[in-house]
C-alpha cells in the first residue's frame, strides 16, 4: 500500500549522509518559486500569515530557489521536514531496508513540489497547499494541481501493485487528491485522546499529527500491505477501538496526557 504524509512548516537543514533522488514535479516547483518570488513581500506575508521576519526569510528562499542548485544545498524531504508528524516518524532512525521502502511506500504531499519520496533533495522553503497564489492554472495551489497529484498516486499503486492509500495528512493536504481520479481505496486512520472525564474522545491536533508520521513509520517497518494490519498499531499508548471504527476510518484512542 501506499501512505501519504504532509510536510511540514519547519524545517532542519543538519547534514545528512543519504544519497537523494531529484523530485518528479521539480520543473512545477520552479514555476511555482517564480511566481512566489514576483510577490512583494506584504503579498508573501499575506499569502501565508506569516510575521515580517518569516516574509522576509521566504522572500530570499524563493529568490535563491534555482533550476541547477548546488546538491550541498540540498536536504532529503523526509529528513528536512521538522514538524510533529516528523517526530512521529523519525526518519532518521530508520534502518535502510525500511527506509529503502519508505521511498517506494511513502509520499510527502507539497504545495511547491507537488508529491515528494521521502530521499528526494528539496531546495528550502514554505508553501502551504491551502495558499491562494494565482497562476495560470487558476487562483490556488489546488487549482494548480487538480488532478495531477492523484494520477500520480495511482500510476504508482499501479506500478506497486496495490489498491490502498493510508491517509496520514492533514485535510488541508489532501484536499488536493480528488478521490474519483485517485481511484483507489482510501483509509484514513483517526487518532484520539480520552481525557477520562467522562466525555467523547477528541483530537488534539498536536498528538494527532505526531500519531500520524508514526502511523507511516508503522507501515514503513513492517511492511504492512493489508488495511486490517493497521489494527496493531499501538506506538505512544493507542489502541484500536473497534466500536468507533469503521473499514476505510479505524480509529485510534489512548489516555490523554498533556505532556
Amino acid at each position: 500500500m501506499l501512505v501519504v504524509i504532509s510536510p511540514a512548516k519547519r524545517l532542519d537543514w543538519s547534514d545528512r549522509d543519504v544519497e537523494m533522488t531529484a523530485p518528479v514535479f521539480r520543473d512545477d516547483a520552479l514555476r511555482l518559486a517564480k511566481t512566489a518570488r514576483n510577490l512583494t513581500l506584504g503579498r508573501l506575508k499575506a499569502l501565508m500569515d506569516l510575521s515580517d521576519d518569516l516574509a522576509r526569510l521566504n522572500r530570499d528562499r524563493f529568490a535563491a530557489f534555482g533550476a541547477s542548485p548546488d546538491p550541498e544545498t540540498l536536504r532529503p524531504a523526509a529528513f528536512a521536514f521538522a514538524g510533529d508528524t516528523y517526530l512521529g516518524l523519525d526518519a532518521a532512525s530508520l534502518d535502510a531496508d525500511a527506509l529503502r521502502y519508505a521511498q517506494d511506500h511513502l509520499r510527502i504531499l507539497s504545495g511547491l513540489y507537488g508529491l515528494l519520496r521521502p530521499l528526494d533533495g528539496i531546495q528550502p522553503y514554505r508553501l502551504e497547499m491551502g495558499s491562494r497564489l494565482k497562476t495560470r492554472r487558476g487562483d490556488t495551489l489546488y487549482d494548480y494541481w487538480r488532478d495531477t497529484l492523484a494520477k500520480a498516486l495511482k500510476a504508482e499503486a499501479e506500478a506497486l501493485g496495490c489498491e490502498t492509500l493510508v491517509n496520514c495528512a492533514s485535510q488541508e493536504y489532501f484536499g488536493a487528491v480528488p478521490p474519483a481520479a485517485l481511484g483507489l481505496r482510501i483509509v484514513t486512520p483517526v487518532f484520539l485522546e480520552d481525557k477520562g472525564d467522562g466525555r467523547d474522545p477528541k483530537v488534539v491536533s498536536f498528538f494527532a499529527k505526531r500519531a500520524r508520521g508514526a502511523m507511516a513509520r508503522f507501515i514503513v517497518e513492517r511492511r504492512v500491505t493489508d488495511p486490517d494490519e493497521l489494527k496493531d498499531f499501538d506506538t505512544g499508548g493507542y489502541a484500536f477501538d473497534t466500536e468507533r471504527s469503521s473499514a476505510d476510518r479505524p480509529v485510534f484512542v489512548r489516555a490523554y496526557s498533556a505532556a
